[in-house]
């Protein structure tokens, strides 16, 4: 199962998608407030992280959207879907057994409230609903 045919630049692309649904989820205008009550940062905490300088931790977090949607065109690829509606169920698929279950350890291990781990999740899910639709048309 290696790169085959993935079209990289349709990887690039839904890697760049995600990470803008990302930053809007993410935002106080979105889920961003709630987000950070529940994680216990505050603007201070915020403006503390900024001056460290953040720019390593969105790369890496670039990085690792790379990775996802490689691995999800891969799937995408390998069962042979090519349509939206079939690659947002492969999102679909994907979410619930690897995200949705191994993010409720969030829950049940560390402690998090269940708020939060409704908010991390479904920003996976809609991410994964779009970008397996945007891959499956496009791989």
């Amino acid at each position: 199962m290696g790169q085959g045919n993935i079209n990289l630049l349709a990887v690039l692309v839904s890697a760049i998608v995600m990470q803008l649904i990302g930053m809007f989820w993410y935002s106080k205008s979105a889920f961003g407030k709630s987000w950070m009550q529940l994680m216990g940062f505050n603007e201070k905490k915020i403006n503390k992280a900024k001056k460290k300088g953040m720019g390593k931790l969105y790369i890496i977090s670039f990085i690792s959207s790379l990775v996802l949607a490689y691995i999800l065109a891969l799937f995408i690829k390998t069962s042979g879907v090519r349509t939206g509606g079939g690659g947002a169920t492969v999102g679909f698929l994907v979410w619930l057994g690897f995200i949705a279950t191994v993010s409720l350890g969030s829950i049940l291990w560390e402690g998090k409230p269940a708020k939060l781990y409704f908010i991390n999740i479904s920003y996976y899910l809609v991410s994964l609903l779009i970008i397996g639709t945007l891959l499956a048309v496009w791989i």
